[in-house]
Parts: C-alpha cells; sequence; structure tokens
C-alpha cells in the first residue's frame, strides 16, 4: 500500500536563525579571513595591484626640508643728479669820470734817470800749460833699457805729470803704455827727474797736470 508524499505547503514548520546570531558569525568569519590574509600576504599583493607604484613610493619617502629663497639683493641707488651750479648775478660795470677829485694830490713828473753804463765782463784769465822743451832747463834724454834694445822693444809713453808751481814734478803716472813693461818704467823715472816750465794762469805760476809724450825708437 503506497502512502502519497507531503506538497512543500504542507511540510513541517521551518526554522529561522535569530538576527544577533547571524551578526556574530559575520564578525566572526571576518576575523577568520583577515588573519588567513595576514599569514599569506593576500593583503600587500591586493595592495600593490590596485595602488599605484608612485602613490606608495610618495606615500613611504619621508618629507623633504624646506628650502628658503635667498633673500632679495638690494638695489644700487642710482647717484643723484648734480646740482646746477646758479651762476653769480652779474656786476655793475665802473664808469670812469674824468673829473679829477678836490683833494687828489698833484705833482710834476720827473724825467727818468739814466742808468750807470754796465761794465764789461772780463774775460778769463789766460792760462800757460808747463813745458818741458826749454833749452834752459837741459833735461837729459831717456835711458833706453839694453834688454828692450836687445828684444827690439820700441813704442811711444804717454805719462801725466803733475808739475808744481816750483817746476818739479810732484807726482807722474802711465796714461798710455807702450806695451812694455821695461820701456813704461824707464820713460816714468826719466820724467820724475825732469824740470819744468810751471804753467801760469793770468801771469801766476801754478800746480798743473802735463802729459808728456816719451819715444823710443831703435836707430
Amino acid at each position: 500500500m503506497e502512502y502519497p508524499l507531503p506538497l512543500p505547503h504542507q511540510a513541517g514548520p521551518r526554522r529561522v536563525p535569530s538576527r544577533h546570531a547571524v551578526i556574530a558569525g559575520g564578525v566572526v568569519l571576518l576575523h577568520l579571513a583577515a588573519l588567513w590574509a595576514m599569514q599569506t600576504g593576500l593583503i600587500r599583493r591586493v595592495v600593490e595591484a590596485v595602488v599605484p607604484v608612485q602613490v606608495l613610493s610618495e606615500f613611504i619617502e619621508p618629507p623633504r626640508p624646506r628650502v628658503e629663497p635667498p633673500p632679495p639683493v638690494p638695489r644700487p641707488m642710482a647717484p643723484a643728479a648734480p646740482r646746477k651750479m646758479e651762476s653769480p648775478p652779474p656786476m655793475p660795470l665802473a664808469v670812469a669820470d674824468p673829473t679829477p677829485a678836490p683833494n687828489a694830490p698833484t705833482g710834476v713828473l720827473a724825467p727818468p734817470t739814466a742808468l750807470p753804463p754796465m761794465a764789461a765782463p772780463t774775460a778769463p784769465p789766460r792760462v800757460e800749460l808747463p813745458s818741458s822743451d826749454a833749452d834752459y832747463l837741459q833735461n837729459p834724454k831717456p835711458v833706453y833699457p839694453a834688454m828692450s834694445k836687445r828684444f827690439g822693444e820700441q813704442g811711444q809713453v804717454v805719462l801725466r805729470v803733475l808739475i808744481g808751481a816750483d817746476g818739479v814734478a810732484q807726482k807722474a803716472e802711465i796714461r798710455r803704455s807702450s806695451g812694455y813693461d821695461r820701456l813704461d818704467h824707464a820713460a816714468l823715472a826719466t820724467v820724475q827727474r825732469w824740470r819744468y816750465v810751471p804753467g801760469r794762469r793770468g801771469g801766476v805760476p801754478e800746480a798743473m797736470w802735463f802729459n808728456v809724450p816719451i819715444h823710443f825708437v831703435l836707430e
């Protein structure tokens, strides 16, 4: 014998979960899902996939220090324009009055006096140089060194001699050499033994320097 199945609308009464149970179950599921995502790194992958890399780098990069602009450079002041000098007012011109003053002194102009004639410039005193050629001096000839004759040495020696006011040689030195020491020393000894006519300035004897040439010539 078969029994008919009950129809859906004929089923028994259905139990409906309460609202508090549903909320508590959802909270537990969310916590479990969050723990699982943290352990598997799912949250980091989701953030990297959703948020651009540039945004993350900008978010992680520390703030840059603030750079203050440099203070403005003061501009040099333009030089003040020079003040124009005002010319002084013109002075009044004086007008010559030909009428003499009543108390002006009067006089007579004297003729100019003649100046004394200027003295003619005096001529410089006459200078006479010393001399060794006077006949009365009887100066001997220079002694020709024997070694110089043997070796054929000859030439001219010029000596500078200081002749005193008495005609005596006070000092002598070789001004130009002959090229041979024997001839130079023989000439120097000769002029120191000679007598001279002293030099004169204005007719008065005076010590003077005088150049004396000595010739050594082989005959």
